[in-house]
């Protein structure tokens, strides 16, 4: 063993500890959602994640960006196997330790390489859509700043990754046949043996420091890019699957009742049945919180509600499909995801500081406005479109019932509506006594 695997070990714990803590904190994050339980009908939901998650079913609906998607995500799983064969090479200091494997090697490192093409391919032209096209819902207002950059650097970063792999194996190649060193002669290579002509003139000591510093570029890259997933927006890499496993099964167009008006309302109408019983006291990181009508902050929205935030993958479908954004309404159901993100990531950071939850004077409403949540429909279009089963609907309807029922905040039209609701128990402004008169005329 040598200096050069000792410094890997190293870099290989501290990458690893560092990712456990970001993946500690994304947990704690998204447990400051109230609690709800979801197990039912696991079939259905194994069937549901097999489809959309794996088969990447609601990607495909658009079938450029939707087959560009899927080989990304295919390289992504795949050439995982070629990484744990660097990782073992770098701990234990040998090279290319499944050689071992002979003819089904040459097909691993063969796919390998097929696969990184179509990756850097696949990356170059979603740069050339994001950059060069310009389609609309990259560049819509939600998408300045940060998230653009974040995507473009991911990209730029896949690129550099795959390249890196292939020349690795290009200067590789050339050594083993040289019988330089440690190489060995082993795999296929039908991409990198496109590349060996820009080496072949080199010393061997020059092949020797390209190899390993492609090497190590590739490596040290994706411990990297594994430890900015929590940061970006691809931490939907991650987190698809379980979304999708936790998906609301009920019609997407079905708004659930509050429990304790429900109560409240059955103790009214029958006296018989005693009234809910008083909220209990909700602690949350070392504070407590009070129980509301809906939603003020995003202690009041569930833990599924905070995931979906967290799996957001900004790509705009939702947006693009939603008839309020289409007829130039304020809402973007992609900026109220993007937002319930940022202020968790806010909450969190309070409480990194502070050792617990301090109050600090903002909330949801701070970053989305009344006139986005009423723009919304509740058609439903935001969650049917999106890739991994995101509900925008659930935290727009939770923050337009704290409007209501704790701020009686509404707009004038569904205040008329609310008094007739209540004075004449019914939407319309005459009582139940005249409602046939209209026949008479």
């Amino acid at each position: 063993m040598g200096i050069g695997n000792i410094v890997f070990i190293i870099l290989l714990i501290g990458a690893s500890f560092l990712f456990a803590k970001n993946i500690r904190r994304l947990v704690r994050n998204i447990n400051l959602g109230k609690d709800q339980k979801i197990d039912d009908r696991k079939g259905e939901r194994w069937s549901l994640m097999a489809r959309v998650a794996l088969g990447q079913s609601k990607m495909v609906v658009r079938p450029i960006p939707g087959i560009l998607h899927v080989l990304v995500y295919a390289g992504f799983v795949i050439i995982n196997i070629e990484v744990l064969e660097i990782v073992i090479d770098g701990v234990l200091g040998t090279h290319r330790v499944f050689s071992f494997l002979g003819g089904f090697y040459d097909v691993l490192i063969g796919s390998f390489e097929v696969l990184a093409l179509l990756v850097l391919v696949a990356c170059v032209i979603f740069l050339i859509r994001r950059e060069v096209l310009r389609i609309k819902r990259f560049w819509n207002k939600e998408m300045g700043g940060w998230p653009r950059t974040d995507a473009t650097l991911i990209l730029v970063m896949e690129i550099l990754l795959m390249g890196a792999f292939l020349k690795m194996n290009a200067t590789d190649q050339i050594l083993a046949e040289r019988g330089v060193g440690h190489y060995i002669v082993a795999g296929s290579y039908p991409i990198s043996s496109m590349l060996r002509p820009f080496f072949e003139g080199m010393s061997d000591g020059t092949l020797v420091l390209l190899e390993r510093s492609y090497w190590w570029f590739h490596i040290v890259g994706i411990l990297a890019f594994l430890n900015y997933l929590p940061y970006s927006k691809h931490l939907h890499i991650l987190l698809a699957f379980p979304n999708v496993w936790y998906s609301k099964l009920q019609p997407k167009t079905e708004i659930a009742n509050m429990p304790r008006v429900t109560g409240e309302v059955r103790s009214m109408m029958d006296p018989s049945i005693p009234p809910p019983e008083p909220a209990a006291q909700n602690m949350v990181a070392g504070a407590e919180v009070p129980d509301r009508f809906g939603a003020k902050d995003i202690f009041d929205l569930s833990w599924k509600s905070l995931m979906d935030a967290y799996s957001c993958t900004e790509c705009g479908r939702c947006t693009s499909e939603c008839p309020a954004n289409l007829t130039g309404k304020l809402l973007s159901p992609r900026k109220i995801m993007m937002d319930t993100r940022d202020r968790v990531a806010e909450v969190g950071r309070v409480i990194d500081a502070k050792g617990k939850w301090e109050d600090d004077g903002n909330s949801l409403h701070s970053r989305i406005t009344d006139e986005e949540l009423w723009a919304c429909t509740t058609c439903n279009a935001c969650t049917e479109a999106c890739p991994v089963n995101i509900d925008p609907v659930n935290i727009i309807v939770e923050m337009r019932r704290y409007l209501v029922m704790e701020e009686s905040k509404t707009r004038p039209a569904l205040t008329s509506m609310f008094n007739n609701v209540e004075n004449n128990g019914a939407p319309w402004a005459f009582g139940p006594d005249k409602r046939m008169e209209w026949t008479e005329g």
